[in-house]
């Protein structure tokens, strides 16, 4: 990949045709290592951030003994949408959800959640470990999972969870509900040897909300 240059559109181009982001050049440096040693950083957000179609795909062909695939064809769209998408704001993440039909019912976001934990854990046991990625899919997996109870147990449904994430406390409207959601979504890594995870427990850990 070119990062020099810092087109986006052509990062994310030759992502799409397959291009590989784990290559290294004569001086043993990843695509997304030189984006970020020129200052590229909207390319390394998107390298990154970058999950071929076709490895989500897969969950949609039943494996092995599965009589059904573990993801509804119709689901991989806005999932792949939620899984590529660089603003990993919760209540962005939560609106993603509530404007595809599709995706905000509780037996879709059920099985979104466990195909999304899979891939966490595949992310975990490959040869090339990504954590950045593991990581990612298992707080998007934490968001469906609360998204989920507020389907079920709340009148105003996914609104209610928007406005309790967007609620601030009395003194200085700061949105607990959000940093609570973040740190129990850390806590809940399953992955207790990730070195990522040690970093984000060591930097959070002392911070009182």
């Amino acid at each position: 990949l070119p990062p020099n240059s810092g087109n986006k559109e052509i990062t994310w181009m030759m992502l799409e045709a397959g291009a590989e982001t784990d290559v290294v050049n004569s001086v043993g440096r990843t695509a997304a290592q030189m984006a970020a040693f020129v200052g590229q950083h909207d390319c390394v957000t998107i390298i990154n951030n970058f999950f071929p179609r076709e490895r989500l795909d897969y969950y949609t062909k039943p494996q092995g003994l599965d009589k059904e695939p573990k993801l509804p064809v119709k689901l991989a769209g806005p999932l792949h949408k939620i899984i590529t998408t660089t603003n990993m704001h919760p209540v962005k993440i939560v609106l993603l959800v509530k404007e595809n039909p599709l995706l905000a019912e509780v037996e879709a976001l059920q099985k979104c959640y466990r195909v999304l934990d899979l891939i966490c854990e595949k992310c975990m046991k490959q040869k090339d470990m990504n954590e950045v990625l593991a990581m990612k899919m298992h707080y998007i997996s934490c968001i469906f999972q609360k998204c989920v109870t507020f389907l079920k147990e709340r009148e105003d449904k996914l609104d209610g969870f928007i406005k309790s994430l967007l609620k601030g406390r009395d003194k200085d409207g700061f949105p607990v509900h959000q940093e609570k959601l973040i740190r129990e979504s850390i806590r809940k890594f399953p992955y207790c040897e990730a070195t990522l995870l040690q970093q984000l427990v060591r930097s959070i850990a002392p911070v009182e909300i």
